[in-house]
């Protein structure tokens, strides 16, 4: 089984996002030197929620030059706050630049503060992701010589004559990465062989203390999709080697009363930070059109800490993951720098690397 690095920081003020964008930096040279397979970046921006990644195309691509071995991925693209053009363009020219180790995570946008300052009403993000995932389909397959491309999607509009520059490293383009929870979705993942992000909820719950539930439940559908599509085994193979569980606080200590205690101020913070930011969403939200209709708990919850943390000593992280590894999930990405990213929690972060890699991650390499 694979771990993977998710570089989820929070920035508090102006002033803090320089020395989060090295102090990231670093954190991810010390996943590379340990033995880690990916680094993971999200896509959010205007909030705080790490800075860096209003663009993590760019960031990615920087980390890239540093740590060529590794492989980048993205958890998730917000779809709909893209271009389909600029979509295109920055995939291929980063598929190009790490030699295909790339994986797109794709997804709709849960936030409605990011929507409106992309033109997006966040009733039609569902809507105009999936139009600009068609698109981009089109674009990708477009020669020199065929019909021109049109572009009619909400904020998105244009006429493409040519084709996309520069062309895609992999075959077909950089393996995308829907989140299988979607019926739509899975069924796009197994269609094209591509992996997917496997949750452990089912909503409108976004929640629950049983996990293993809802990521067997779905990862049962898509593997059976996958299976029913008549790839080969090895494109089976290729694509449950990259399909991914996630954890969005991963916290590791030599002993669990450590792991929780530390997890748990590690939450505190992280929650303050998510209670700065309500006034902005629900000023985003005031109209009909950006009215969100589900509810992330509240992160000191044991629901929140239920579906999305891992911790505790390193026995224990790895006996809470056999299950998931004889599942056959294939990638476990590690939230290892969540929330401000203060020097004591950096500290920490730098702390479940090292237990992971030298505890964990070994009872899960293959002889």
């Amino acid at each position: 089984m694979r771990f993977s690095v998710f570089l989820n920081a929070r920035s508090m003020a102006p002033e803090q996002d320089r020395a989060l964008i090295h102090n990231l930096t670093n954190h991810a040279e010390r996943a590379a030197a340990l033995g880690f397979d990916a680094l993971f970046l999200p896509d959010h921006h205007f909030n705080g929620y790490m800075p860096i990644a209003s663009d993590s195309y760019m960031f990615a691509s920087y980390l890239a030059a540093k740590f060529p071995h590794m492989h980048f991925g993205f958890s998730v693209t917000s779809v709909p706050l893209h271009h389909p053009v600029r979509f295109v363009e920055r995939i291929n020219i980063l598929d190009q630049l790490t030699d295909g180790k790339l994986l797109v995570g794709v997804g709709s946008g849960t936030t409605p503060e990011e929507m409106i300052g992309f033109g997006v009403d966040y009733r039609d993000a569902g809507a105009i992701s999936e139009k600009n995932l068609a698109l981009a389909e089109q674009l990708w397959a477009k020669t020199m010589n065929d019909p021109a491309v049109e572009i009619d999607n909400g904020p998105h509009q244009g006429r493409v004559l040519q084709r996309i520059a520069p062309a895609p490293y992999s075959e077909g383009h950089a393996r995308l990465m829907p989140v299988a929870m979607k019926e739509s979705s899975a069924r796009r993942a197994a269609e094209n062989a591509w992996p997917a992000f496997i949750p452990a909820f089912t909503p409108p719950k976004i929640g629950g203390t049983e996990p293993m539930t809802h990521v067997a439940k779905f990862f049962g559908i898509y593997r059976t999709m996958l299976e029913e599509a008549g790839h080969s085994a090895d494109k089976i193979a290729r694509a449950l080697d990259w399909t991914t569980h996630t954890y969005q606080l991963v916290h590791v200590a030599d002993s669990d009363e450590q792991a929780r205690d530390e997890m748990m101020a590690i939450l505190r913070a992280y929650q303050d930070a998510i209670e700065r930011e309500a006034a902005f969403n629900a000023r985003a939200e005031s109209t009909d059109a950006n009215k969100k209709t589900d509810r992330t708990p509240n992160a000191l919850t044991e629901d929140w800490i239920g579906t999305w943390c891992l911790y505790g000593s390193p026995e224990t992280v790895v006996e809470h993951l056999k299950p998931y590894e004889e599942l056959g999930i294939g990638n476990i990405l590690c939230g290892t720098t969540t929330g401000p990213l203060t020097d004591e929690r950096l500290r920490l972060g730098d702390q479940t690397l090292r237990l992971l890699s030298e505890k964990v991650m070994p009872a899960f390499r293959k002889a």
